[in-house]
Formats: C-alpha cells, sequence, structure tokens
C-alpha cells in the first residue's frame, strides 16, 4: 500500500522545483506545525545524492532526522528517493496556471496511515504556501 497527498501550488513550475530542492528554501517550509521546524538541511540533487532534514519541536522537547537518497530525477517533473527501507516519488504537474505537487510514499509501521497521510499532507501544505508568499 502507498500513501498519496496533493496540493497545488499557484506558482511557475521553476519556482515551485526550487523551493522543493534547495536547503535554504526546505528549512523555511518543511514543518506540519506552527510548533516545529527544520533546523539542518542538505541535498546532492543527483541520482545517488544524499538529502537529509533536521525536525525539531520548537521547544526543544524532541526532533529527529529524515534523509534519504535520490534514486530519479527528471528536473522540475520527478523526484523518487529511497529513505530506509521504504521509498517516495514526488511528482511537479503543470495545471490551472500552477503546479500539482504529488508525494506517493510507503508508509512505516510505528503509527497509523491517517496519521502518516495527515502529517505529509500538513508539510505539503505548508509548502505550498511559503511558495505562493514569495510570489
Amino acid at each position: 500500500m502507498k500513501i498519496r497527498v496533493e496540493s497545488h501550488v499557484n506558482a511557475p513550475v521553476d519556482a515551485v522545483w526550487s523551493a522543493y530542492t534547495t536547503p535554504e528554501d526546505i528549512m523555511r517550509w518543511n514543518a506540519a506545525s506552527d510548533d516545529w521546524h527544520t533546523t539542518a538541511s542538505t541535498v546532492d540533487l543527483r541520482e545517488g545524492g544524499a538529502f537529509s532534514s533536521r525536525m525539531e519541536a520548537k521547544d526543544g522537547s524532541f526532533g529527529f532526522d529524515f534523509g534519504g537518497t535520490y534514486t530519479k530525477i527528471v528536473p522540475k517533473e520527478r523526484l523518487e528517493f529511497s529513505f530506509g527501507d521504504r521509498a517516495a516519488a514526488v511528482e511537479f504537474v503543470p495545471a490551472n496556471g500552477g503546479v500539482d505537487v504529488r508525494v506517493t510514499f510507503d508508509p512505516e509501521t510505528e503509527n497509523p496511515v491517517d496519521m502518516q497521510r495527515q502529517g505529509w499532507q500538513a508539510i505539503l501544505d505548508n509548502f505550498a504556501r511559503y511558495v505562493e508568499a514569495r510570489r
């Protein structure tokens, strides 16, 4: 089973792609809620290249690292990556004067599927708001 989340971003694909793949931008949008933030991000944007983000609660009570390896890159169209024994794909599809960003990923086994879907959707919605606010 795969989980899929999607958000429409009212911005050109160049801006959407750049914000999704640039560490400085990732640190500004990569959080599911206002009480979390990303304190570090690295991106080696090539097939076989690694990426990582450090996410922390703003009160310092908890944090974790999220990272993986890019397995396929089609610039401004698709990213695929592995993280642990799981995989994900991100599609950038021009639509309605902007871009539909679709993320499909393998769920983990520790948390309910609905909780995972909600978390990834919240991050993707935050991404869309960030990109649109920059226009």
